[in-house]
């Protein structure tokens, strides 16, 4: 998302917002999301964490940052958290098969905008993946919602 074209910021920016717009509205109507969770989180963790996104079908990782001198690749998952959600909710699919450094957990509010973005090293993510005792966890590679939580540090907002 380094893209110095002002005007493709610009216009992304716009495009972004009116996409979270009609998605707030559609769920209003229907009681359905729309689907662009994913989309979105990625965008608002490039924006918000100055990262690279990868083109699409870029197996294994999203976006990419330069830490000291060294790429580091990350995943990047997002989850919409109404006011009414679930306790128990769990992230995408993580394939360990996959090259990735990282894991961000961006949350979303209602409207789509970024609350928090949360950051797991791989060996944490692999750790619990691995860990006996979950279908979820071991044959779909999902982690929940607060367990991922636990094993992450906060990224954004920094207070």
């Amino acid at each position: 998302m380094n893209n110095s074209d002002r005007s493709y910021q610009n216009k992304l920016s716009k495009l972004l917002n009116e996409a979270k717009r009609i998605a707030s509205e559609f769920r209003a109507l229907t009681g359905k999301p729309l689907g662009i969770t994913g989309e979105v989180a990625e965008y608002e963790a490039a924006r918000l964490l100055n990262l690279t996104l990868m083109p699409p079908r870029q197996a294994g990782y999203d976006a990419i940052e330069l830490v000291a001198g060294v790429e580091r690749k990350l995943q990047i998952k997002g989850r919409c958290v109404l006011p009414d959600s679930k306790p128990g909710q769990k992230l995408g699919s993580i394939d360990l098969s996959k090259e990735f450094d990282s894991v961000l957990l961006v949350i979303l509010d209602h409207d789509l905008n970024a609350v928090e973005i949360y950051e797991a090293d791989r060996p944490a993510v692999e750790e619990a993946l691995i860990k006996p005792g979950s279908i979820a966890r071991n044959e779909r590679g999902q982690l929940g919602f607060s367990q991922f939580k636990k094993l992450a540090r906060k990224r954004w907002p920094i207070v």
